[in-house]
């Protein structure tokens, strides 16, 4: 199990709604990191959809705990919020993967990242990979 997590966009210190800020709480963060990808405002969440070379989306990896049941707790939390359902994971508006991180320090690490499990349509990209936008949508 990875005791990891990369967050972009509404798990972000700061910006995690009450019903979640509880959890996201007993996150530890290690420090910035990206991967490649294409970020969508999905209205007022962002989504993060892969890309092999093109793009790349920043957040915050997190340190779970190290205790293994504490840590399941939190990402069957996480899950919940994030609409992700394990058992079914065709049905879940995120799905929950391990994937390479850089880290700002060239580190890489195996974090815990929600993906946007749904076709995007005609979602703004927020072409800077950051959420909150940094810009007016047009």
């Amino acid at each position: 199990m990875s005791y990891h997590l990369f967050a972009y966009g509404t798990l972000l210190p700061g910006l995690a709604p009450a019903e979640i800020a509880p959890v996201v709480a007993k996150l530890h963060p290690i420090g910035e990191g990206h991967l490649h990808g294409t970020l969508y405002l999905l209205g007022h969440y962002p989504g993060l959809v892969l890309t092999p070379v093109t793009g790349q989306v920043h957040g915050i990896v997190f340190r779970l705990p190290e205790d293994p049941d504490t840590a399941t707790r939190i990402l069957a939390q996480l899950d919940l919020y994030e609409g992700f359902y394990p058992n079914a994971p065709a049905d879940s508006l995120f799905r929950r993967v391990l994937h390479p991180v850089t880290l700002e320090t060239g580190d890489i690490l195996d974090c815990w990242v929600y993906l946007f499990n749904q076709h995007p349509g005609s979602a703004r990209i927020l072409k800077d990979g950051r959420f909150p936008p940094t810009s007016p949508q047009p």
